[in-house]
């Protein structure tokens, strides 16, 4: 699962806020329940000494049972007192008082107060032996002890009361936690959605969009960046823009002033063509040469005003309803590829087409398996529902894996030492162009039983393009 900023930034401070003031409660509460203890103890403790502090002078040392009796009535009903192997006992709870206690009054000779649990209760527990004070103010032990048992059940009923109250004033300070922490993602999640629009734009190609820096910290570093970084896509990708627009006028513009002395060059050439028998082997070579070269360079010159006409979008098909085993029979029979070139196609196979186009198509295809692959060449036709296929597959050793993302780049050979080929390395560029015009397109790859592959996609319905 995934969450989203808004999300993980509201957690975090609810959950920062929820623990601050947890930590706080807990704090208070635990101070204000042991401040709440001490004094209870201070206020008990002080009670035993003053009422054993109000009985003493008036008791006989040593002492009787009756004084002992009358001690351990003054100071309350849970009350111990012992004098040497005589004792007074009150109350059910001395019991509670522990051998702990009594060793540190003897050693201590003080008042020590200890506080336990028993019963699953606190309880209070204080001892103190009793001092007599002469007549000259000198202070010595009598030998009695006593030890007092105290409740603090309604102590400890202060102290949850104390939690409860740490509680209910901790429990607004959620919805306000909630509220600061909505508040909070807001402020900082709107430059981020600012930022997120208009990164958008520029992916969607709105090289124009931009956002509007606000504030003075790291957001408005980043929208200023990210702005900067706007201006020059833009800036580059408009000198992109001139660069090949100029190079395509460059071309349409070569391309068209060398169809002039082209046509005449083509017309001496077929004159020398008609003489060459009668030359010096030497001389004919030349001349073979040249009227080869010539050719290569019309084609050439027709390839690149064909380039020019897709780039400048002036390219039209002229659609008709054609049926395409026809049409690539007679494509192999005009070029003299029939032998050569085995067609696996049913008759009816009828599509909307620019039958020049498709012939160019198929014709580069064809030619370039014949050229590039080995026997057998063979030409499928296959057609579904919505679309019509023409596979070209060969016998060749197939396309290596580093030429498969090329096929289709202009100029591309992928053997360097093929310069001198008739191809222009355009044929492959200029067929997709073709398919691509009339809503298809042509994909590369080599056959499971080995050599390459190229499959034409064409709808049947040119809506489906």
């Amino acid at each position: 699962m995934r969450w989203g900023l808004r999300f993980r930034l509201l957690l975090a401070f609810v959950s920062v806020t929820l623990l601050a003031v947890a930590v706080t409660a807990w704090s208070s509460a635990r101070s204000a329940s042991a401040a709440l203890v001490e004094a209870t103890e201070r206020q008990l403790t002080g009670v035993v000494a003053e009422r054993i502090g109000a009985v003493a002078p008036q008791l006989s040392y040593p002492p009787d049972q009756e004084s002992l009796d009358r001690l351990r009535s003054a100071v309350g009903p849970e009350t111990v007192v012992t004098y040497g192997q005589l004792s007074s006992v009150g109350g059910d709870r001395t019991g509670l008082v522990t051998g702990a206690l009594r060793d540190a009054v003897r050693t201590r000779g003080r008042l020590v107060a200890q506080r336990i649990v028993a019963a699953g209760r606190p309880w209070l527990l204080v001892g103190t032996p009793v001092v007599v004070t002469a007549p000259d103010g000198g202070r010595s032990p009598s030998g009695i002890e006593v030890y007092s048992v105290f409740p603090l059940a309604e102590v400890e009923r202060q102290v949850d009361g104390l939690g409860r109250v740490a509680v209910g004033t901790a429990a607004p300070a959620v919805p306000l936690a909630v509220l600061l922490a909505v508040l909070a993602a807001n402020s900082v999640l709107r430059p981020v959605r600012r930022l997120r629009d208009t990164a958008r734009r520029l992916a969607a190609g709105d090289l124009d969009a931009r956002s509007t820096p606000r504030g003075a910290d790291e957001l408005t570093e980043l929208t200023v960046t990210l702005n900067r970084m706007a201006g020059s896509l833009q800036a580059s990708m408009e000198e992109l823009r001139r660069m090949q627009a100029d190079a395509r006028r460059f071309t349409a513009d070569v391309s068209h002033e060398l169809r002039t002395p082209l046509s005449t060059l083509t017309a001496v050439v077929e004159v020398l063509a008609s003489a060459a028998d009668g030359m010096a082997p030497d001389a004919r070579e030349s001349a073979e040469l040249a009227i080869t070269e010539v050719h290569r360079l019309v084609r050439l010159v027709e390839d690149l005003m064909e380039v020019s006409r897709f780039d400048a979008g002036t390219a039209r098909p002229r659609v008709e309803e054609v049926d395409v085993a026809d049409a690539v029979r007679e494509c192999l029979r005009a070029r003299g590829w029939s032998d050569r070139v085995e067609l696996v196609a049913a008759q009816g196979v009828r599509v909307p087409v620019d039958r020049r186009r498709l012939d160019v198509v198929v014709a580069n295809l064809v030619g370039n398996a014949l050229r590039h692959g080995a026997p057998p060449v063979r030409v499928t036709v296959s057609a579904a529902a919505r679309q019509v296929r023409v596979e070209v597959t060969d016998g060749g050793p197939g396309l290596p894996d580093a030429v498969l993302p090329h096929v289709f780049d202009r100029f591309y050979k992928h053997d360097a030492a093929r310069t001198r080929t008739p191809g222009s390395g355009l044929g492959l560029a200029i067929a997709r162009e073709n398919a691509r015009l009339h809503g298809g397109d042509i994909t590369a790859a080599n056959a499971a039983g080995g050599g390459a592959r190229f499959t034409l996609r064409l709808p049947r319905d040119p809506e489906d393009g």
